[in-house]
């Protein structure tokens, strides 16, 4: 619950939205944000009160602009009714998995994203590239925190892994059971400041919100230990309030990320391979068997890593089958 003397700069608000105001949205409209969204109904916050509305229902909103957690909403003083979501910074979203012609929408106006992984046998290096793909591409800030390194004797060894994905990278290694260790996590989460946790299930998702939030309200789960694999926890996107002012978005855990129109967070996380590929004999290159193909020279002289070259192979064919949405059938 939020206090009283709560803020809209407590929730996040910034200039981004304010300056979409109109006139008459200032005098009858009030600013609300998200707080979670389940079957039809949003909790919201707004300056020093929570409320539920349900603006499906209600029918204001256009079916195209339905809010998702993170964002903010007017409500109108009059009819108490949703009247629009206002433009976003930036936004999550993956491809449906029940209707991959479709987006999904998870999370919106977010500063910065923890990519979380565990340092067990779960740990995938192509798995983490998804996630930073999809937040180059929105504009996010990204921090890969690998967690239970209580569990293991040589945690370096997947921090290492972890950092030669992309110059630069920040990683964080952590015990999430204990609120020392992840203390350092908290120059991410000052007052206003937004961050999402991004993971497949059983990284230890839940149990790093309740350490930093000094509080073991979210129900957390063990892993399997024939696999390392976990088991789903979180089920509902919600936001929570932390002790340094900040707010954390607990996602749930999708193991299965189908990327939608990435091609920017693509050519970032993987900026040798698209320098490579603009150096090849031909434009059309597909970096098989053609003569002149720089990227396969790379790869036989050992500057290039094959099982890298590969996984960025799959993202692109995935990403690029992405792009029309709705494909006429042809006859055969």
């Amino acid at each position: 619950m939020t206090s009283t003397d709560q803020t809209l700069a407590d929730l996040g608000w910034t200039t981004h939205f304010a300056d979409q105001l109109s006139g008459d949205e200032r005098r009858f409209c009030r600013p609300v944000r998200v707080m979670s969204v389940h079957r039809g109904k949003i909790a919201v916050s707004g300056a020093g009160s929570d409320d539920v509305i349900s603006p499906y229902i209600a029918g204001a909103l256009p079916s195209d602009d339905h809010p998702t957690v993170g964002d903010w909403l007017l409500v109108d003083d009059r009819t108490q009714l949703a009247t629009r979501v206002l433009g976003r910074i930036n936004l999550f979203k993956r491809r449906s998995p029940a209707d991959p012609r479709k987006d999904q929408m998870i999370a919106a106006n977010v500063d910065t994203v923890f990519i979380v992984a565990s340092c067990n046998q779960d740990f995938s290096v192509a798995r983490l590239e998804r996630y930073l793909v999809m937040a180059r591409e929105i504009g996010v800030h990204p921090v890969v925190v690998l967690t239970k390194a209580d569990l293991t004797e040589t945690p370096e060894v997947f921090a290492d892994a972890a950092r030669a994905i992309e110059p630069g990278l920040l990683v964080e290694t952590v015990n999430g059971r204990d609120p020392a260790s992840v203390a350092g996590l908290a120059a991410w989460c000052g007052i206003g400041k937004t961050v999402a946790f991004l993971g497949s299930s059983g990284v230890g998702k839940s149990t790093l919100v309740n350490a930093l939030r000094r509080s073991d309200s979210i129900a957390t789960q063990p892993v399997r230990t024939n696999d390392g694999t976990g088991r789903h926890t979180t089920t509902v996107r919600e936001m929570h309030r932390l002790d340094q002012g900040g707010w954390l978005l607990d996602l749930p855990g999708m193991r299965e990320l189908q990327l939608s129109e990435a091609a920017a967070g693509l050519a970032e996380v993987f900026d040798d391979i698209a320098l490579l590929a603009q150096t090849c004999r031909f434009a059309d290159c597909s970096h098989g068997v053609e003569p002149g193909c720089a990227i396969q020279a790379a790869i036989a002289a050992g500057d290039l890593d094959r099982e890298r070259f590969d996984r960025w192979r799959k993202l692109t064919v995935e990403e690029n089958g992405a792009a029309p949405r709705y494909p006429k059938r042809r006859s055969r």
